[in-house]
């Protein structure tokens, strides 16, 4: 069951860029069980692996921009260590998880419907874009925090940032994307594996599936046009950002 499990996140993840610790952890903690914090480092931890060969395959396609990378990892990394240090003094705080839960849920939620509705009109943002890049380090920072703090967050809200600050196909989007979340779930998870709070063999069971889905993903991926890859991401995060706020509301 948990190979199968980790097949179909890996292949959500290498095909639109979102939903290793969106849906691994809250599927650990409600249908497996897992404690909270455990389930945030092993989500963490499996989103590395699985992002590995994803990674590996994207960049090689020459689909990962670097200095836009490089601006998304100098906010970023230092969130996750904040975020990270933040769950493991306050893991037990249900209150604050569900406030950011439902805060990056609706914000998940309305940039995306947002989105949509520029595209369809096909409003141009493009003029916008040299005046927002400078900012990326600054949203990412937080990005990162929420990673740290509950391992979603690095796909849903960095394919949204890339989407509004710069002019990227989508491809290169999601690729980009797929690397600034290996690395801030490398900090992460390294720092909970540091904090023993990893389920080791849950991990190695996840893995085993997950590695042939991060592979079979990114092979469809690279046969879906921008156009219609990009509505495809769009309508994923609307459903990322309704199951966060439903998990927030309902704490």
């Amino acid at each position: 069951m948990e190979a199968v499990l980790g097949f179909v996140i890996a292949f959500a993840i290498a095909i639109t860029g979102v939903g290793a610790g969106t849906i691994t952890a809250p599927v650990l903690m409600l249908f497996l069980g897992v404690e909270p914090a455990i389930a945030v480092g092993t989500a963490l931890v499996f989103s590395v692996i699985v992002k590995i060969p994803a990674g590996i395959s994207y960049y090689a396609k020459k689909k990962v921009h670097i200095p836009t990378l490089l601006l998304m990892a100098a906010g970023g990394v230092p969130g996750v260590i904040v975020g990270t240090f933040l769950l493991g003094h306050l893991a037990q705080n249900k209150e604050l998880k569900t406030i950011i839960l439902t805060i990056v849920g609706a914000i998940v939620l309305l940039s995306a419907i947002m989105n949509i509705t520029l595209m369809v009109k096909r409003v141009d943002l493009s003029s916008h874009h040299k005046k927002l890049k400078p900012l990326i380090p600054l949203f990412t920072f937080f990005i990162g925090f929420e990673v740290g703090f509950s391992s979603a967050g690095a796909g849903a809200l960095g394919t949204l940032l890339l989407l509004y600050t710069t002019n990227l196909f989508a491809c290169t989007v999601i690729g980009t994307d797929i690397l600034f979340g290996l690395i801030l779930s490398a900090v992460g998870g390294g720092m909970h594996l540091g904090m023993g709070s990893v389920d080791h063999l849950l991990t190695l069971k996840l893995a085993a599936g997950g590695i042939f889905g991060s592979l079979a993903g990114v092979h469809f991926a690279s046969m879906i046009p921008t156009r219609p890859l990009r509505f495809a991401l769009l309508a994923w995060l609307i459903f990322i950002g309704s199951q966060l706020l439903y998990r927030g509301i309902t704490g």
